[in-house]
């Protein structure tokens, strides 16, 4: 796989977390009750914690050409 179908498949999965995070922020605006915002907290970090990575690893290929 060249960098470039790389780079692609990170930009491909970043907007997909991104709207993932986008809808768990929606929902838990919805929501009401300890257990939902707990575990929609959760699923946000969660999910935060995927974009991030992504970004990390979007920022190396980009510093490797």
């Amino acid at each position: 796989m060249s960098n470039g179908q790389s780079l692609e498949e990170i930009e491909r999965r970043i907007q997909i977390v991104e709207d993932n995070l986008r809808e768990l922020v929606e929902q838990a605006a919805a929501y009401s009750g300890a257990a939902d915002e707990e575990r929609n907290a959760q699923r946000i970090a969660d999910q935060q914690a995927k974009l991030d990575a992504l970004m990390k690893e979007r920022e190396t290929l980009l510093n490797q050409t």
